[in-house]
């Protein structure tokens, strides 16, 4: 059963909190207090597991709890059905973001288990935290709220609900809307296996659907009368690969066959191929997309075929901003890692079993990462990176799952689920909340922080979303067949 929300400012406050570090102490409170009920959110997302664009009990979920909360929350920004934005203001003064994701990733699943155990009536799962992600925000905002009433504090908290982040972009659709032309700062974080907040950078990322069509024949009895459009599909992925050779190193470029066709006997007049093509720098990803999709015209010329794309969603590479990401450090190294229990450890043992040898030991998860600062990408992408271009942005992770962990595997669905996850995110509420008090109550680190963000864009550089100006893909999960999605 989901637990109430305790809103008992009074209880927890100081009889004046004259510092911000009365503050940090009393949002800190606050969260202990209402963990478990935040944890129980967290569950129910995890057990809803609803893919981008469709998580409709997930958003529901936490607009409610946001409300409940005494905030006012428009619903449906930006064309997006799920997407919403939710805020608390007090008066003139800063107005800071949090971002709050809450979409799970299709093609695997995993009960709350140490042992790979999928569930098969789940065609999606949370192998990248993101129940965690969405309600951890919350939790942040509305202890800040929280902390502004009490306080007295001037200004504004928004929290930002982002749909569809694995694939779909929903922030860029956001960015492009305007939706953070006035905010001062964003604050976010991520489901990890350890506890960092160093200023690291992502790679940007550009994604399509290759759809080829052809002429379906009988594959034995008249084959010469079909054009296959699988071997449309299979000429491109023979030619991109090719490609893989000469292009810079730190490109990468994956794809999947979403449809090849229903029966080998059956030549089939309909095929889609699903690319993503990655790279530190936008620009080199727009020329590799472009050799891309020029590998696909030759594959349907060569294969007498005809080819159109969709492009899903594109992503700029993420902009660090030191002056943020030292101040969250020094608020995560306050609130500290996670502690296993008992049980817990015994559950993290087991799963350290299915990892890699030589992987971090587990005492690592109540253990904070040095700082650091990266400025070129060398992982994965992420939608947030949009926004951090636009507006200066700041983030963290927490150890949500076992240390040496990957994202996007079983391993990272079942620790999620368990005590273990909700540990972990709430030390990274405690983080945010504690990062936005110092936001509000330091004028100078808001300049330190937007100065740095000038410095770092290029003169003249107007933004451009890499997917161009398409609507948001409501149905880019839709399975694929004949006809396209």
């Amino acid at each position: 059963m989901r637990r109430k929300i305790l809103f008992t400012v009074a209880a927890l406050a100081f009889p004046t909190l004259a510092s911000a570090q009365d503050g940090k102490q009393m949002v800190s409170d606050f969260i202990d207090q209402n963990a478990m009920a935040y944890g129980d959110i967290a569950q129910e997302i995890w057990d809803f597991a609803e893919l981008g664009y469709l998580e409709e009990q997930s958003s529901a979920l936490l607009q409610v709890t946001l409300r409940d909360a005494g905030f006012e929350v428009e619903v449906g920004v930006a064309g997006i059905p799920t997407a919403f934005v939710a805020t608390f203001k007090t008066g003139d003064g800063p107005v800071i973001g949090v971002l709050a994701e809450f979409g799970a990733l299709p093609g695997i699943t995993q009960d709350r288990q140490p042992v790979r155990a999928p569930i098969d009536s789940k065609p999606a799962g949370h192998a990248c935290g993101h129940h965690l992600f969405g309600t951890g925000s919350v939790a942040a905002a509305i202890a800040t709220k929280e902390w502004m009433e009490s306080t007295g504090q001037q200004g504004e908290i928004r929290l930002y609900g982002t749909p569809a982040e694995e694939g779909g972009a929903g922030k860029v659709y956001m960015v492009r809307e305007g939706l953070f032309d006035d905010v001062d700062v964003v604050l976010h974080w991520h489901p990890s296996s350890q506890n960092a907040a160093g200023a690291s950078s992502t790679l940007s990322n550009k994604s399509a659907k290759f759809r080829f069509s052809g002429i379906s024949a009988h594959a034995a009895g008249a084959p010469e009368r079909g054009r296959s459009a699988l071997d449309g599909v299979e000429a491109m992925n023979h030619m991109v690969n090719m490609m893989r050779e000469h292009v810079p190193q730190e490109t990468r470029i994956h794809y999947v066959i979403t449809y090849g066709g229903a029966a080998p006997n059956v030549v089939p007049d309909f095929a889609e191929v699903f690319y993503y093509v990655r790279n530190p720098d936008p620009a080199n990803v727009k020329s590799i997309f472009e050799r891309v999709a020029k590998a696909a015209e030759g594959a349907a010329l060569g294969t007498g075929t005809t080819m159109e794309y969709e492009v899903i969603h594109g992503l700029y590479n993420m902009l660090p901003n030191v002056a943020l990401q030292e101040t969250m450090h020094a608020n995560l190294e306050r609130v500290g890692g996670v502690y296993y229990d008992d049980q817990e450890w015994t559950f993290a043992e087991l799963i350290k079993e299915t990892l890699p040898a030589d992987g971090p030991s587990l005492e690592t998860a109540a253990e904070i990462q040095p700082f650091f600062v990266t400025e070129e990408g060398s992982g994965g992408s992420t939608d947030v990176a949009d926004v951090s271009w636009m507006v200066p942005t700041g983030g963290m992770g927490a150890a949500t799952w076992v240390p040496g962990t990957s994202a996007h595997s079983w391993q990272a669905i079942a620790a999620g689920g368990t005590g273990i996850g909700d540990k972990g995110m709430i030390v990274a509420a405690k983080t945010l909340a504690m990062t936005a008090i110092d936001l509000f109550t330091n004028p100078d680190l808001i300049e330190a922080a937007k100065t740095e963000h000038t410095d770092r864009i290029p003169e003249g550089w107007v933004y451009e979303p890499l997917l161009g100006d398409r609507d948001p893909p409501l149905d880019y999960r839709k399975p694929a067949g004949p006809g396209g999605n």
